[in-house]
């Protein structure tokens, strides 16, 4: 095989601070083509690791790749498709199998001072700003994945383009008794409902049909399409209205789910044994969402909290 047939490929790891790991770190890493036939599973020094690969012009372009570390999570990305015109690059995020979140704002006064914005919503209907700022920090020392939740969704929505805004732009308060570490609730300007129609219009998000199956008391759920994992799903319960500073709002239910639809998808290999029971893991959510906005080319998804 000649150079001609040749397409390059790297594979670059980085740890939970959204940083390439150090280098000489040991990676295993495993490669196989389109049609599933396996081409490396060999040891390497990272972090960054080039690979000179068979260029077919077919599905066999359509590589998968696995990278392990020995105490680590797996992580893994497919399809990734070469191409003889342009080296592909890889980024994938491996994460300690025992590890602790850390917060950007470790405490209610640095969160106002770096996010003034989430900061008012969060003190939604907390009785006064000692309670709100109570709340926050317990949730910071002894629940932090739900904050990590929160603070994944918060992120994410910021980054979705409605037709006018974002969606946390719409959202006016949040229900702090009913935050999970797989999703929220909270209420948002009605008109976020016609938005996120707009949006489906144009093919950004899709109508999840039976809607109340999943999301008991829902009557309306939409799911960003974006990327293959880690999209953003929109829920709405239009029997809970309520009015805020004016505002008419409905009750919206937003949470991620790991993979764009039900099916078996080929990047479940290289999840923990753990991901199809109990809930969604936000640490797992930070992964795939982070992993896919670096295949996809948009702005690093950049939650404030990191994982070490």
């Amino acid at each position: 095989m000649g150079d001609n047939d040749l397409a390059r490929l790297v594979v670059r790891a980085f740890d939970g601070t959204r940083q390439l790991m150090s280098s000489g770190t040991d990676l295993l890493i495993t490669i196989r083509d389109g049609f599933q036939k396996q081409l490396f599973r060999e040891d390497f020094g990272g972090p960054e690791v080039p690979f000179d690969l068979p260029f077919n012009n077919n599905l066999g372009d359509d590589y998968t790749v696995v990278v392990f570390r020995k105490n680590y999570r797996q992580a893994g990305f497919t399809p990734v498709r070469v191409s003889k015109a342009l080296a592909q690059v890889v980024d994938l995020m491996l994460l300690p199998k025992k590890s602790t979140i850390e917060f950007r704002d470790q405490d209610w006064k640095t969160l106002k001072q770096n996010d003034p914005d989430l900061s008012r919503l969060l003190s939604f209907d907390a009785g006064g700003e000692q309670k709100a700022r109570d709340r926050y920090n317990e949730r910071v020392d002894k629940e932090p994945p739900k904050l990590a939740c929160l603070l994944n969704l918060i992120t994410a929505m910021r980054q979705i383009h409605l037709p006018v805004g974002n969606p946390f732009q719409y959202l006016k308060g949040i229900i702090w008794d009913q935050m999970a570490q797989d999703r929220f609730f909270g209420y948002a300007d009605i008109e976020l409902i016609h938005q996120v129609k707009l949006a489906a219009d144009q093919k950004e998000f899709q109508s999840e049909p039976a809607a109340s199956v999943f999301h008991p008391g829902a009557t309306l759920s939409y799911k960003q399409n974006q990327f293959g994992e880690a999209n953003v799903q929109l829920t709405f319960h239009e029997g809970d209205k309520t009015t805020i500073d004016g505002v008419a709002c409905v009750k919206v239910e937003p949470d991620i789910d790991y993979f764009k639809d039900g099916a078996a998808h080929a990047l479940l290999e290289v999840l923990p044994n753990t991901i199809s029971g109990g809930r969604t893991d936000p640490k797992q959510v930070y992964v795939l969402r982070w992993i896919a906005g670096r295949h996809a080319g948009v702005p690093e998804f950049n939650p404030p909290y990191t994982i070490v």
